[in-house]
């Protein structure tokens, strides 16, 4: 009988043990569950995107947000990172490029919220001027979807070229169908624009690269008017994969970057290229 009660208390206390094991176990993966969303991953541009991110850590941090910023120097690999769920969110691209890039993927992601819009402008490289643009001078574009219509449109606003009205935003060289002194226009990968911008006679350089390669506005040849039909079509938006544009991270992230502390951040910092939309 002793042994019998012995080993049945034995069995017992193991039993509680595991079961407290077990109880803590399940504790700390809710804590850890919990912890995950309190996280708010998301990929940008370095400048102005993540500088624009970093500005809203402590205030997402107030309330109970931790916010990583993944940089990235391309505008493939920040769309791939929502749509595999690497990242919960992306700011980086305008609403015309997530549409094409949606188009020619075939993926669902979406705006949670517009935030700024970046105005192109025209740079110069080996000429100063438009006066003294030579015979087959070399402009260089973006070669990416809308934005190479969006450059174009400005060097047709510019009076160099002019378009086939049917081709709008997403015209690209072959829909030029004037171009008096012969402008070779040499599309290439937006990130790669300021590079060689000494070896161009111009480029069209976006926003965001300008930026981040010490380029101001104050020095462009051209610049797209902030009343143009491109500011309208061009704002910078907060993207994620559709059915988390309504989620408590999401909007939390959303309305910290539309705070009065990013608006005025962003216009004491870029001078007018990166304009707040809200």
């Amino acid at each position: 009988m002793k042994k019998k009660l012995i080993l049945t208390t034995a069995l017992s206390l193991v039993l509680a043990a595991s079961l407290a094991l077990t109880g803590c176990g399940g504790d700390n993966g809710e804590k850890e569950a919990d912890g995950e969303n309190t996280v708010i991953k998301v990929g940008a541009t370095p400048a102005p995107h993540a500088e624009v991110l970093e500005v809203i850590k402590d205030d997402l941090a107030e309330e109970g947000y931790t916010l990583e910023i993944v940089e990235y120097n391309d505008y493939i690999l920040p769309n791939r990172g929502v749509t595999e769920g690497e990242l919960d969110a992306n700011y980086y691209q305008h609403i015309s490029y997530l549409e094409n890039y949606n188009e020619e993927n075939g993926t669902d992601l979406v705006s949670a919220g517009e935030i700024h819009y970046e105005p192109f402008a025209l740079y110069a490289g080996k000429t100063a001027s438009l006066d003294e643009l030579a015979e087959g001078a070399q402009i260089a574009v973006p070669n990416d979807g809308t934005n190479e219509g969006r450059a174009l449109k400005l060097l047709e606003a510019e009076g160099l070229i002019t378009l086939d009205p049917e081709a709008g935003f997403l015209a690209t060289k072959i829909d030029i169908v004037d171009n008096p002194k012969g402008i070779e226009i040499v599309e290439m990968e937006a990130a790669q624009l300021p590079r060689v911008l000494s070896t161009m006679d111009m480029a069209v350089i976006n926003g965001n690269y300008a930026i981040d390669a010490g380029l101001s506005l104050d020095d462009a040849i051209a610049v797209e008017a902030n009343d143009s039909e491109a500011a309208k079509t061009y704002a910078n938006v907060v993207v994620v994969a559709n059915g988390n544009e309504n989620s408590e991270k999401i909007q939390a992230l959303v309305n910290a970057l539309k705070s009065d502390k990013v608006k005025q951040f962003m216009e004491e910092t870029y001078g007018g290229a990166v304009v707040p939309l809200f």
